[in-house]
């Protein structure tokens, strides 16, 4: 039987979440608020407009400070203020075709923002875990269809996933370096493609696709035959909470983590679609859009053995259920709905389904 998130652990606890304005951060920072955890988030603006943040009015319920990572001063007087025992670091650059339009600013969020924060949390009294958030592209990729293991080689084709790639490798030096010493247990997090309302993010497949399907249009996909990790975002941050507490109990956990789907859900971006129209209903379809478009994998698949043995951590939501919560918040959205009161009722029922 899988373990699940302890609100008896999370009740009062000081939590430093970084990245609380963006897709994952913000239905982070409302699972942290349902547990009762004393949530203090440091976040650029929201990335998109709309967004979950302001959707689910996020900032009424925690401590939010508007700031960059690469801020080190900012970034290191935020720290002192929040006196976390438990540091969420999510915040980052996250699209790969971001990636190629602006490395320099890639590298600079996603590998000195890290290093930025982390040399701050090392002089931290009283934090006990710290959660990196890195991604499943970090590995380096043959395309032969395996599925990764943690301790497989990093890489990266695109300056995106290398980023992601050299934060794992600056969270090893820190860790073997100062964290160790200091009893800061320091964990990495490598996640698949999540999905879930409240995203819109530009070039991103689902709610690229929302969009269309919601203005009527025939969705268009520029590469059908991708195969992803698909996840509801819900499964990997269970996966975190899971992880933060781990950490608390025992250093050993200090190190990689994988947290991705069953093997029957690493399909094709062409069956994501094919799937989420016939959820949308109304008829919906998509067609291929034949354009250039920079270097993506076309296989990617992770192993998360290590996460249900060790943690036992599991995923719970089939791809299909996924899509289905996924269709179900954005309709809500668009009739008007209190979307922070669609956000609790998705996290309750994820907490409360068996697996």
């Amino acid at each position: 039987m899988e373990k699940m998130v302890s609100q008896k652990f999370w009740q009062g606890r000081r939590v430093f979440l970084t990245g609380h304005t963006g897709f994952k951060g913000s239905w982070l920072a409302i699972w942290l608020d349902k547990l009762g955890a004393e949530v203090h988030g440091y976040a650029l603006p929201p990335p998109t407009s709309p967004s979950l943040f302001d959707c689910a009015r996020i900032a009424e319920r925690l401590h939010s400070t508007t700031g960059d990572i690469r801020n080190q001063a900012a970034l290191a007087d935020a720290l002192r203020v929040a006196q976390p025992e438990i540091i969420l670091h999510l915040a980052a650059q996250p699209l790969v075709g971001e990636g190629y339009r602006d490395p320099v600013g890639t590298y600079a969020t996603n590998v000195m923002g890290t290093v930025n924060l982390l040399e701050a949390a090392r002089h931290q009294p009283g934090l006990r875990s710290i959660v990196a958030i890195t991604t499943d592209k970090c590995y380096a990729n043959d395309e032969l269809g395996q599925p990764f293991r943690e301790s497989d080689p990093l890489g990266g084709h695109d300056p995106y996933s290398s980023s992601k790639a050299c934060t794992e490798l600056v969270c090893a030096a820190y860790r073997q370096s100062f964290l160790a010493e200091a009893g800061i247990p320091l964990a990495t997090a490598r996640a698949g493609n999540v999905i879930g309302g409240g995203d819109w993010a530009a070039d991103r497949l689902v709610p690229d696709l929302l969009r269309d399907l919601s203005a009527g249009r025939c969705a268009s996909l520029r590469n059908p035959h991708a195969v992803r990790p698909w996840q509801h975002v819900l499964e990997p941050l269970c996966g975190y909470l899971m992880l933060a507490e781990a950490l608390f109990a025992s250093s050993e956990h200090a190190r990689a983590w994988n947290f991705g789907p069953e093997a029957s859900d690493c399909v094709s971006t062409g069956q994501l679609a094919k799937l989420l129209c016939e959820a949308w209903g109304d008829d919906a379809k998509w067609a291929h859009t034949a354009a250039n478009f920079p270097h993506e994998a076309k296989l990617l698949s992770l192993d998360a053995g290590a996460a249900k043995k060790m943690l036992k951590w599991r995923p719970k939501w089939s791809l299909k259920q996924a899509i289905r919560h996924t269709v179900e918040w954005h309709r809500a959205w668009l009739a008007g709905a209190d979307m922070r009161a669609v956000c609790l009722a998705q996290i309750e029922q994820y907490t409360q389904e068996e697996q």
